[in-house]
């Protein structure tokens, strides 16, 4: 059974920190594309930021690429997404996924596996 874990949401206010994590079991590692989309409410879900671990190839959305990075722990069979100089529009839902060799980039069709949201809230 596929299992996506994701975890490290919570509270935080305006120009604070978290880091959420993704812990994959009952797939390949190296063979998808691990990533994080958000959904906001009333918005379309979007990729926030995806890593393929077999070669460190990564794809974020460009607005966010100076706050966010991904990062990987392959031993752990973790997918990681620090988030910084959080602001209220990160606010939403963050979900994890899993694609098929490559990232879907920021088209959430035809991604293989979700894990269950973790809620980010951003405060001003």
């Amino acid at each position: 059974e596929v299992q996506l874990q994701a975890s490290g949401g919570g509270s935080v206010q305006a120009g604070g920190s978290l880091r959420l994590s993704c812990a994959v079991s009952g797939l390949a590692f190296d063979a998808y594309g691990i990533g994080w989309f958000r959904q906001a409410p009333g918005k379309e879900r979007e990729g926030v930021s995806c890593i393929t671990p077999s070669d460190g190839n990564t794809y974020s959305l460009t607005s966010l690429k100076d706050r966010f990075t991904i990062s990987t722990d392959a031993a752990k069979n973790t997918v990681y997404l620090q988030m910084n100089s959080l602001k209220p529009e990160d606010t939403a839902v963050y979900y994890c996924s899993a694609n098929y060799i490559y990232c879907t980039g920021r088209d959430s069709n035809g991604v293989d596996y979700w894990g269950k949201g973790t809620l980010v809230t951003v405060s001003s």
